[in-house]
């Protein structure tokens, strides 16, 4: 257990750096509730508004970072993911944490990652992220459940950038009984509109600008969700279609529960758009209501 401590070798006070299970037992006995924000580190003001709706919900705040291997299928990037320690201690001081828990990858799958008891996360994880990544929920919700066991979180907060990892925590902690509260965090965005997002590193200038079709899409999509769900859809596949540097993996409108849904639906939705930018891939969401209000 550390104080942070600097590249320069100063000592920043406030933030206390565990990096065992032990280490963090002993650093929250007897401090009261607890508040937990799961990260992977290159954190971003999303990452910073997610701190700040936890501060406040728990006694003491947890930030972990961890860059979890086991959500990262084959020729992903693993290895490249971004890795800034220094700045990500720098944002937790800020946003008034007060442990950060850094394990290693032995510390969290003792026997290694390929031998490791894994989360099934059933039919949901099959579909939209799950399709295209098959392995990835399941290394998602071993992590969480392993998060959950070491930090023992009163509540625990994530972005609603990643709106299928959100459904599927939600439905583990349900399904297997787990005595912590999950909220969502909408999401946060640049002031041109694009979701931040760890990987947003990788895009160059030009490939941003290409980016903001994403949001756009699900804007367009929005102001026509009085006229259905088919309208939806070719609002926000208009929007894609006239931007070539968008490779568009899929774009589905669902209900809350993440069922896809016809144009018979009316009620509140949840559009959802995965696309490659360059090398870079990308997701965004937005919150609408199919057909007239009330309907």
């Amino acid at each position: 257990m550390s104080e942070r401590t600097s590249e320069t070798g100063g000592v920043a006070t406030g933030v206390r750096v565990v990096r065992t299970r032990a280490e963090l037992r002993a650093a929250l006995a007897g401090r009261g509730s607890v508040a937990l924000v799961p990260t992977m580190g290159a954190l971003h003001g999303g990452h910073a508004s997610l701190m700040r709706l936890a501060r406040p919900a728990a006694d003491v705040l947890v930030v972990s970072l961890f860059v979890n291997p086991t959500q990262f299928g084959p020729g992903e990037d693993y290895d490249a993911y971004p890795r800034t320690p220094e700045a990500d201690l720098a944002v937790c001081e800020a946003a008034g944490v007060d442990v950060v828990f850094m394990p290693d990858v032995a510390e969290m799958y003792p026997d290694g990652p390929d031998a490791s008891v894994m989360v099934d996360p059933g039919t949901l994880g099959t579909v939209l992220e799950g399709a295209a990544r098959p392995t990835h929920f399941r290394g998602v919700l071993t992590v969480v459940a392993k998060l959950f066991a070491a930090v023992r979180p009163d509540v625990a907060v994530f972005g609603e950038k990643d709106f299928q990892q959100l459904a599927l925590i939600r439905r583990m902690v349900r399904d297997l009984g787990l005595d912590v509260r999950v909220e969502g965090h909408p999401i946060v965005r640049e002031d041109d509109g694009l979701a931040m997002s760890s990987r947003n590193v990788y895009l160059s200038a030009d490939q941003h600008q290409q980016a903001l079709a994403l949001s756009r899409a699900l804007g367009a999509g929005a102001e026509a969700s009085v006229e259905g769900a088919d309208a939806v859809l070719a609002a926000a596949r208009a929007v894609l279609d006239a931007e070539p540097g968008v490779d568009v993996d899929y774009l589905v409108l669902a209900d809350p529960f993440l069922n896809p849904v016809d144009d018979s639906f009316a009620g509140d939705a949840r559009l959802l758009v995965a696309a490659r930018v360059g090398t870079t891939r990308l997701l965004d969401n937005r919150g609408l209501h199919v057909g007239r209000e009330g309907a």
